[in-house]
């Protein structure tokens, strides 16, 4: 909807002065950084990432069930913008705060499976995984 209703750098305020809808054609990592980067860099960058929380999963298991929805938050998250970059060649990103760069859905929710698993694995004081 934001590529074919927004044109590129345009804003669409949502609350005022708060909140807006404006298209961004992210090349970059994170927030814009490193702009320009190769998509087969990202995409190794991305699929690395899924690499080590799915090969890792053996010490999650019997983990508390908030593990595997931080896992499965993160993984949908970076599977989102990874096609994205595939299909595009960029991210679409368009939730702009006005006070944090532009960033769209699949961010949040990385951001939100980082912290759920954080808080997952950190819970009650014990360890991450278990010791061997």
């Amino acid at each position: 909807v934001v590529t074919r209703e927004i044109p590129v750098g345009a804003t669409i305020p949502m609350i005022s002065g708060a909140v807006g809808l404006t298209h961004v054609q992210n090349t970059g990592v994170a927030f814009g950084l490193f702009a320009g980067i190769s998509p087969f860099t990202t995409a190794l960058a991305a699929l690395t990432l899924l690499f080590v929380l799915f090969y890792n999963r053996g010490r999650w298991q019997g983990s508390h069930a908030a593990v595997g929805a931080g896992i499965a938050l993160m993984a949908g998250g970076a599977g989102g913008n990874l096609l994205d970059r595939v299909r595009l060649g960029f991210v679409v990103d368009y939730l702009d705060l006005h006070v944090w760069p532009v960033f769209n859905l699949a961010d949040v929710a990385i951001v939100a499976g980082a912290g759920v698993l954080v808080l997952a694995l950190s819970r009650d004081g014990r360890p991450a995984y278990p010791r061997r």
